[in-house]
Formats: structure tokens, C-alpha cells, sequence
């Protein structure tokens, strides 16, 4: 008999969440306010509207940092310029569809923040989606990666941030194979989980990925392009890719079924659906669900997936989400 119930076929998004606060145009002049250094990479575009220089990466950091400041209260956002610098509206569209999942899951009433314990695998120097998840709903969060340098680099961000300390918990994954093994304690609980896989197999599939968005954003060919989002390897790739990645994140957390509601991963790549999917039935989810995200000629969607019944479910969110 097959339990898992499934949701494989979302409807296209073509505009950011509604509660993303970047849903409309920059507004620069507020940005640049918040943010003084972004104004000598503001320049007309040829439409004549002002517009940053998305292909240079210190501009692309500094638009993000003036959006975490003027947006979200976090002033002091500082990683070495070698990490991936995240677009701040396609992060928190993924957190704010989680948050739209937990509420669905309890009969469309929203979890109390502090209720909430999420687990960002990879959370990277960055540490974007714990910054994001506490300062919109207040959630607690985990932050694991295998990375030391970004650990400390992320605690570092933890710490001069207010509204931050003592809500995210910055922990160094010490098996580069294991995604909660080696990170959750064997009875810890956590609501739901977040991922952004490594997206390319090899290093030279990052550099031919990093040649066609330069010039996507600037019509010209390069050959060494330098990345406007930077990155350090292990943000970027992984030995199979994004398919791999994923599908071994699937089988390890079989095990850790009891201690999850939700896992989630983002799945960019159309054709590794069908392998996660497949993964999904093999490993007995009992119910899975897709959720479609992206804006313009650019898509991607969350998978997530559960493997507690119904009766689990029903006690989980007696024993942590009632009031």
C-alpha cells in the first residue's frame, strides 16, 4: 500500500511572495540613504531609469547589505567579499513559503515565532536565512555548515546584531557527507528545515554558468568573468552536482524522520525532479509537496517532505505549537 500522499505539479510563479518586502522597485534613494557606497554604482540603464551594476560584484553586495539595513534592521552584515553574496528577495521568498507550509500544516494559523526551530543546512558566511527567518517571524534557527572559516564568520554576524543573539545557533558540520548527523542531538526536534544545494558538479561547470550570466547582464563574452555573487567552492559545488546533493540528503533523513516535521530543499534544476521524486517514494515519505517560486525568465521550487503520520503530525503540533 503507498502512503505517501503528493503534490508534484505547482503553478508558476511570476512574481516575488506577497509578503516579500521587495516586491515592488527598488527604491534607491532609500537605499542608497541606508547605505552611502551603493550610490557611485547607481548609473542610468538604457530605459534612462536609475539602476545598480548588477554584473559588478562589490555592487551587488553593497545593494544587499543596504536591503538587509533599510528592510530588515540588520546594520552590520560583513563577510569576506570571497563568500557568496545572496539577492536578498529570492531568500526570503523561500523563508516566507515556509512559513506558509507550517501555517497550512496548522489549520492556516501561523506557529508562534518563538515556537518555531528551523535548520539551515549550508547557511554559508552569509548566514542569510536565519538572518531573514528571525527578523520576519521571529523563529529560531540553526545554522550548520561544513565550512569552519563561514561558522565563525556567521557567529561573528550573530553577535553584532541585536536582534539576532541568542536566536541562531551557528554549528560546524564536521562530516562534509552528512547533512543532520553531526549537527542535531538525537532527541533535538525542528519544524522545518531550509537548503540552498550547491548548484554545479564541477568547478568548470560553475565557470561556464558564471559566462552566461555575464552576459545575460551585459551582452559581452568574457572569459574568466569574475562571479557578481561570488562564492567560495563548497557554496557553489559538489561532487554530482545538485542531483546528488539532494537525493543524499533524502536518504539521511529517513533517519532522522521522528525529529522533523518538514524537510525542504530548493531544487533549480526542472530535470532533477524526477530523481528526488523517485528518491521520495523509495525512502517512503508520507507526504510530500512542491511549491513553485521565481520571477520572470528565472525559476526554481521547493521541495519538502515529511515522514511522521497523521497521528505524529497531530502530536507534534499539540506538544509545540498549541499556546
Amino acid at each position: 500500500m503507498k502512503t505517501m500522499s503528493t503534490d508534484k505539479s505547482p503553478q508558476e510563479k511570476t512574481e516575488l511572495h506577497a509578503r516579500n518586502k521587495n516586491r515592488d522597485r527598488y527604491d534607491l534613494s532609500a537605499l542608497t540613504a541606508s547605505q552611502p557606497e551603493l550610490a557611485q554604482y547607481v548609473k542610468p540603464n538604457k530605459y534612462g531609469d536609475d539602476s545598480v551594476d548588477f554584473s559588478n560584484p562589490a555592487a551587488v553586495k553593497l545593494l544587499n547589505k543596504a536591503l538587509l539595513s533599510h528592510y530588515y534592521g540588520i546594520t552590520n552584515w560583513e563577510f569576506p567579499d570571497e563568500n557568496l553574496t545572496p539577492p536578498i528577495p529570492g531568500r526570503a521568498d523561500y523563508i516566507h513559503y515556509a512559513a506558509d507550509l507550517l501555517t497550512e500544516s496548522n489549520f492556516g494559523r501561523m506557529p508562534a515565532g518563538e515556537k518555531i526551530t528551523c535548520l539551515d543546512i549550508g547557511t554559508g558566511a552569509n548566514c542569510i536565512y536565519p538572518i531573514i527567518g528571525v527578523t520576519e517571524y521571529n523563529w529560531n534557527f540553526i545554522g550548520s555548515d561544513i565550512d569552519a572559516k563561514s561558522i565563525a564568520v556567521a557567529q561573528g554576524i550573530v553577535a553584532a546584531n541585536p536582534a539576532l543573539t541568542g536566536k541562531i545557533d551557528c554549528r560546524l558540520q564536521p562530516d562534509a557527507g552528512k547533512f543532520f548527523s553531526g549537527v542535531l542531538h538525537a532527541a533535538e526536534k525542528v519544524d522545518i528545515t531550509v537548503c540552498n544545494p550547491p548548484f554545479h558538479a564541477s568547478a568548470e561547470d560553475a565557470a561556464k554558468g558564471t559566462k552566461r550570466k555575464v552576459k545575460n547582464l551585459t551582452g559581452k563574452r568574457e572569459k574568466t568573468p569574475e562571479l557578481n555573487f561570488a562564492g567560495i567552492s563548497s557554496e557553489l559545488v559538489c561532487e554530482g552536482g545538485e542531483n546528488k546533493f539532494v537525493n543524499d540528503m533524502i536518504a539521511e533523513s529517513k533517519t532522522f524522520g521522528k525529529n522533523v516535521y518538514w524537510f525542504s530543499t530548493l531544487v533549480s534544476k526542472q530535470s532533477n525532479l524526477k530523481g528526488v521524486f523517485k528518491s521520495l517514494d523509495l525512502f517512503k515519505a508520507t507526504h510530500t509537496k512542491t511549491i513553485a517560486m521565481g520571477t520572470g525568465n528565472k525559476s526554481t521550487r521547493i521541495v519538502a517532505w515529511t515522514f511522521l503520520t497523521k497521528e505524529e503530525q497531530k502530536e507534534w503540533r499539540d506538544s509545540r505549537w498549541k499556546k
